[in-house]
């Protein structure tokens, strides 16, 4: 019998509810505090609904992710993902904590500059950089990593005739064993359009400096080993341009998509439960990084553009009860006073949502819903909650990422963004809007302007 091969042994938390007399609890248990500040004076003080961020858990989940890929390789550097929530206060609190900056357009480059971030330390992604915003990232010695082929052309223009060699990497789009395969962005690695860029890059050699290798596989992996693969695969090509075309690779981007703790839509486990810990992917991309053939002395930075994962632990989003109705089933419904246009990402997540007060009674399955006046404002479709009443307060959990950046203002006004700092003092970081915010770019014609 052939020996097995050794697998190291693993722990895992599970997440279960405490016991009641009759069992596991069916509700969510009351959270009446943030941070130490009750929830009903934030709302009294900065209007509902509110979202609240946690400095102290932005910087705690920072820590956490450098110290699982930090402890198992030896040369580790995050790039905040801004497109993930470009606040310039979380910003600039993972700055601080010694992240670059990784951008998408030359609005994020703007904000990363105007946030203090040296050009060498932001990468500069996406498929849509303007020849202005080439231009832009070459002035400031931003990496640019190379989309496509017309990007890579355009570039060669921009720096044709500057003292200093653009900074480039090539983005690099693979089959890491998930499905679908993210093959949008980037070059493909198995049919050859990455080696063919690779090749152009060092024909250009004189105009153009090749400092890294980039790829993302997608978004909310689950799968650790997909990151292994990648890596293993990233490290092969590096190895490759080093000695076929002589240029050496200074980092290995391994892009984001890892995981929070959220629940996906259809997800049997809750997301604590069904989410592999940070030390599980790190294990993996380092694994394959250690064994792929470098010299110790010659290892690439391993770069990770870490977004949701660093911050949707730290967000809240505190609202109102404004009624609750029966519905043509009998379902109980609820309606409070925030919507899918503040809370975009409920569209994939079914969000942990918590009473304020505790309620006697037993729990009922509930609709929830928006105030918008459209059928689509479903926040859950049926969530166990105790009969909240209209004034009633509930707490969302898990909301830091995406919701700020991908908000709309569509029928209500978006309300004021407050990070709660490490002392438990509350800061507004985002003002609510008003109507008069709202229109001051609006031009009415003359013809159309009423005579008083």
């Amino acid at each position: 019998m052939p020996k097995l091969p050794y697998e190291r042994p693993t722990l895992r938390r599970l997440t279960a509810a405490p016991l009641a007399k009759f069992g596991p609890q069916a509700g969510p248990r009351p959270v009446a505090e943030l941070e130490g500040v009750p929830v009903p004076e934030l709302l009294a003080r900065f209007g509902s609904p509110l979202f609240v961020l946690s400095e102290r858990q932005l910087r705690r989940s920072y820590q956490a992710m450098h110290r699982a890929f930090g402890t198992r390789y030896p040369r580790v550097q995050l790039a905040w993902s801004y497109k993930t929530n470009y606040l310039n206060a979380v910003c600039r609190v993972f700055h601080q904590e010694g992240a670059w900056a990784e951008v998408v357009s030359g609005m994020e480059l703007e904000k990363a500059l105007a946030n203090g971030v040296p050009g060498p330390q932001i990468l500069f992604n996406g498929p849509g950089k303007t020849l202005a915003d080439l231009r832009r990232a070459a002035e400031v010695e931003a990496i640019i990593h190379l989309d496509n082929a017309d990007e890579l052309h355009r570039l060669l223009d921009v720096a044709a005739g500057r003292p200093h060699r653009p900074r480039v990497a090539l983005r690099v789009n693979l089959d890491a064993g998930i499905f679908p395969q993210w093959d949008r962005f980037g070059f493909n690695l198995e049919n050859g359009q990455a080696w063919q860029a690779l090749q152009q890059v060092a024909e250009a050699s004189d105009r153009l400096e090749l400092v890294g290798l980039h790829c993302h596989l997608g978004t909310f992996i689950l799968q650790p080993a997909a990151y292994g693969a990648a890596a293993a695969k990233l490290a092969a090509l590096a190895l490759r341009c080093q000695q076929e075309l002589q240029l050496p690779i200074g980092y290995l981007d391994l892009g984001g998509g890892f995981p929070s703790q959220n629940t996906l839509k259809g997800s049997y486990l809750p997301g604590p439960d069904a989410v592999p810990p940070l030390d599980d992917y790190a294990a993996a991309v380092a694994d394959a990084l250690l064994g792929a053939g470098f010299r110790p002395d010659a290892l690439p930075l391993l770069v990770l553009e870490a977004g949701r994962a660093l911050v949707d632990e730290a967000g809240y989003l505190l609202g109102t009860v404004l009624a609750t109705k029966r519905l043509a089933d009998g379902r109980r419904a609820t309606v409070v006073d925030f919507g899918v246009n503040l809370l975009f990402t409920s569209y994939w997540y079914d969000h942990h949502i918590s009473p304020v007060r505790a309620a006697s009674g037993q729990t009922e399955a509930t609709v929830l819903y928006g105030p918008l006046c459209m059928n689509i404002d479903v926040l859950r479709e049926s969530i166990s909650l105790p009969p909240l009443v209209a004034g009633d307060q509930v707490v969302v959990h898990r909301v830091g990422a995406y919701n700020m950046s991908q908000w709309q203002q569509f029928i209500t006004l978006r309300p004021n963004v407050v990070l709660l700092d490490t002392q438990g003092q509350a800061h507004v970081i985002r003002e609510a809007e008003t109507l008069e915010y709202l229109q001051q770019n609006e031009r009415v014609p003359a013809h159309l302007v009423s005579e008083q």
